[in-house]
């Protein structure tokens, strides 16, 4: 690895670090004055409004070109692999499931000290992200977040979504 690609890497990951924070401390503040279940659901609906702004790069792909979607996602990933160590566990043409070994969001809610229910709530949170962009860009999406007791982070489970019709007929 290049000095220049660890540079990069280093000012990722500490871009990363403070968007975790930022979650954190939002969700915090939402939790500490609506309760658990309506922090969660403005959390996630922010951060799946913010995925659905990013789908249009893989628009073109939808809804049902699984491997074009993974070479242009894979591709789009901060840092190559190095952050988030993407396994293509399957990729035909009924899904496209990606797992990620490590996540630098979670690695560094777990470096705040934050508990196991909160790493899952945070993880879940942040999370919707990948619905809306998926979701947005014309598939399905039915992704798992990061659970106590789990190795890695999360699952991206992302299948052929439901073609427009063109003609406008139903």
């Amino acid at each position: 690895m290049t000095q220049e690609t660890m540079v990069l890497i280093s000012t990722l990951r500490a871009a990363l670090k403070m968007r975790a924070a930022a979650y954190a401390h939002m969700f915090d503040v939402m939790r500490e004055q609506l309760g658990l279940e309506k922090a969660l659901e403005i959390g996630k609906e922010a951060t799946r409004r913010l995925g659905s702004e990013m789908a249009g790069n893989y628009r073109q792909y939808g809804p049902d070109d699984l491997q074009g979607l993974k070479e242009a996602f894979l591709g789009a990933i901060p840092g190559g692999g190095e952050l988030f160590i993407p396994e293509v566990v399957k990729c035909d043409q009924d899904e496209l499931e990606i797992y990620f070994q490590k996540c630098p969001l979670k690695d560094a809610w777990t470096d705040l000290d934050r508990s196991d229910e909160d790493l899952e709530h945070l993880c879940d949170f942040a999370g919707a992200i990948d619905a809306g962009m998926f979701t947005s860009a014309g598939f399905t999406f039915a992704g798992e977040t990061w659970k106590p007791g789990q190795s890695g982070c999360c699952r991206l489970r992302v299948r052929p979504g439901v073609a427009e019709n063109k003609s406008g007929e139903n």
